[in-house]
């Protein structure tokens, strides 16, 4: 079976919903004439990402009624779809957010995990942190969501793997940061940031023998710079697509589900995790640091 994803690399206007869902609206249907099964955009794509006293304001609730979701909900009758957006709850508390919408009904809402506080990151001043870190069934298959500080932990994908994920979608809004050195009179380097983040994907998915498709914000907002270059990985580890970096683009990837058997057979790591000696040696160490 073949999956052919679509990684929309946006730049968005912060704060503006309305004006970033017409671009949605717009890229998902050049995705869907282009022949995509799924497009994914980044993290918090509907919002724009330093939001901070903003936040409530575009708060929204992915709802067939919102008037935010309800075109999206009509539109994934045609493609699959990831969004990033902020999810206000019933008690009035807000989250970094990815839903997965698939005929026309939310299929899994993945709240952010891990919420940066450090460097230029004031993540936690303004949201609150998900509970859960879990995969779902689609109609490619069973599939696994993070959102970019997620899957710095390895325990992230490492639990998505174990919850049967095939398919690792990432989402991000990445800072550029640092220059990577390059021969003289060449053109200049890309990022530090780029460079880490690609390998610690190409590791997971050689690792977990799982495709990965990472979904990186492009453009500017508020003094900072978003490098894009979203990439989709083989269960091999191969790079599938990388990118144009600090550009928007609506990156084009053809997935070989099949991959997924030939590799597990040559590399049978899945068979031979133990989880019940990880369990047993997690609660050693959570009784210890709590004892001591």
């Amino acid at each position: 079976m073949k999956l052919n994803v679509a990684m929309a690399q946006i730049n968005t206007v912060l704060g503006n919903v309305e004006q970033n869902l017409e671009k949605h609206l717009d890229l998902i249907e050049q995705a869907r004439r282009a022949g995509a099964d799924l497009i994914t955009f980044p993290e918090l794509s509907l919002t724009g990402y330093a939001l901070q006293d903003l936040t409530p304001t575009v708060a929204c609730r992915p709802l067939p009624d919102d008037p935010v979701f309800n075109p999206l909900l009509v539109a994934s009758q045609d493609i699959d779809i990831q969004v990033g957006f902020v999810e206000e709850d019933e008690r009035n508390l807000f989250y970094i957010a990815t839903a997965f919408l698939s005929g026309g009904a939310v299929r899994h809402i993945h709240h952010k995990v891990y919420l940066p506080t450090y460097g230029f990151f004031d993540e936690g001043r303004f949201f609150a942190r998900g509970e859960s870190v879990r995969a779902f069934d689609t109609r490619f298959g069973r599939v696994g969501m993070l959102i970019c500080e997620d899957f710095w932990h390895a325990s992230s994908p490492y639990m998505l793997w174990l919850d049967g994920a095939d398919l690792f979608l990432f989402t991000s809004a990445s800072p550029g940061r640092g220059i990577t050195p390059t021969p003289h009179n060449t053109a200049p380097g890309r990022t530090e940031s780029a460079r880490w983040v690609n390998d610690i994907i190409r590791a997971y998915a050689g690792m977990f023998t799982t495709f990965v498709v990472h979904t990186n914000r492009a453009g500017f907002e508020d003094g900072i710079h978003f490098w894009g270059g979203s990439s989709a990985f083989s269960p091999d580890g191969e790079p599938l697509v990388n990118g144009v970096e600090h550009a928007e683009a609506l990156v084009l990837a053809e997935l070989d589900l099949s991959q997924l058997r030939r590799t597990r057979t040559r590399l049978p790591l899945l068979r031979d995790e133990r989880t019940s000696l990880v369990q047993r040696e997690i609660t050693r160490i959570i009784t210890r640091n709590a004892d001591g």
